[in-house]
């Protein structure tokens, strides 16, 4: 699994590495889940929060950035805390400014079509990998789980965010090529048919963090659609 350390010196504490890596891995949070995930109490996990947000590495919102609501009891709901911007460039990162530099540089000599080619071409190693890491003799829902770990174990924190019955969300917490895709969409728009491809289903994307969301989302549907509209219709005389 790729190490996922912060990469910036800080103030942070321990406590508050632990807490943003477990925000990181397993997406946004709540305090009672923290306290659950990490065995911590509220006053351990309140504290390292406090700091994560004073520095700028975690924002706290109403509900959860991706996903179904949650159901909550009477009174205000939970705030569930993810990761800003700035909270995911303090990881480290597998691409940097050359990496842009040299796509640029790939851009100048063959115009947007050479960019393509090049995302399409690493998408579909991409593809490749996932084909190797999942059974082709599974179901969408199960062949979605195997997908999302061996995208963790490729450094994109990934997790299955259950919607319904029709439906389920892959939800990526972390990009490997974040200041890739905030540059060129292509590479999202790639990975995106890559995904497709794999699981023999169409899906879409809701939100990238190249885009500037709080993760990767997209609905995989787990029953496709019956086109009615070339039923054959009774011949009037």
């Amino acid at each position: 699994m790729v190490k996922l350390e912060l990469a910036n010196e800080s103030r942070l504490t321990s406590a508050a590495r632990r807490v943003a890596r477990q925000i990181l891995e397993n997406g946004p949070a709540s305090v009672a889940e923290l306290c659950e995930q990490l065995n911590l109490t509220p006053t351990a996990v309140r504290r390292p929060l406090e700091l994560l947000e004073s520095e700028g590495v975690l924002e706290a919102h109403e509900r959860a950035p991706f996903g179904p609501t949650k159901p909550h009891g009477r009174g205000r709901p939970a705030k569930v805390y993810s990761l800003t911007t700035r909270g995911r460039e303090a990881f480290d990162q597998s691409y940097d400014d050359v990496a842009i530099a040299a796509i640029k540089f790939i851009e100048s000599l063959g115009g947007e079509d050479a960019v393509a080619n090049f995302a399409k071409t690493r998408a579909e190693e991409f593809r490749a990998r996932l084909d190797e890491a999942v059974p082709a003799d599974l179901d969408t829902r199960a062949k979605v789980a195997e997908i999302a770990r061996a995208l963790s174990d490729q450094g994109y924190a990934a997790a299955v965010a259950e919607t319904g019955e029709l439906g389920v969300q892959l939800c990526q917490h972390h990009c490997p090529i974040a200041h890739v895709a905030t540059e060129f969409s292509e590479f999202c728009e790639a990975e995106t048919q890559a995904l497709s491809d794999a699981l023999e289903v169409h899906v879409t994307r809701l939100a990238t963090i190249g885009a500037g969301d709080g993760v990767c989302t997209t609905h995989i549907p787990l029953h496709e659609v019956t086109d009615k509209t070339n039923d054959k219709q009774p011949v009037l005389n």
